[in-house]
């Protein structure tokens, strides 16, 4: 990717200025900036990020790597990342909620969805911990 196109989170800064910085490694200041850079690393097919910044308790989680990392790499594959809206941002200590509607599609099928992500900052670090989508509330 061009680093001075657009970044994937749609935040309407250059990549090199956004999320670029935490997919080499800097910590993401807040939860917004962690969900932004997932979607981003979605994006992207960042597999490696992704997993580095989902927390162990997650659903999704797997001891299995190369599998988990080959499940990510599937679905980004498939995807288009159209739209990420961050529509609510709540921060608590070590505690954070993050609501965002995702615009995805995979062929002609729209997947979109909006989302309440719970993130715990761990060692410095957040990490996204689980999320309800609002069909699911």
């Amino acid at each position: 990717m061009n680093r001075y196109a657009d970044c994937p989170c749609h935040s309407k800064s250059n990549y090199q200025q956004c999320c670029r910085t935490y997919h080499l490694g800097t910590a993401a200041p807040n939860a917004t900036a962690l969900m932004r850079s997932r979607y981003s690393a979605y994006a992207l097919s960042l597999a490696d990020y992704l997993m580095a910044t989902t927390h162990p308790k997650n659903e999704q989680y797997m001891e299995d790597a190369s599998a988990w990392k080959q499940s990510i790499q599937q679905f980004t594959k498939n995807t288009l990342f159209k739209s990420l809206d961050i529509l609510d941002a709540t921060e608590n200590g070590s505690a954070a909620t993050v609501t965002f509607r995702a615009g995805l599609m995979q062929g002609l099928k729209d997947i979109s969805f909006t989302e309440k992500s719970s993130f715990e900052k761990i060692d410095g670090r957040w990490l996204y911990l689980d999320g309800v989508k609002d069909d699911e509330a």
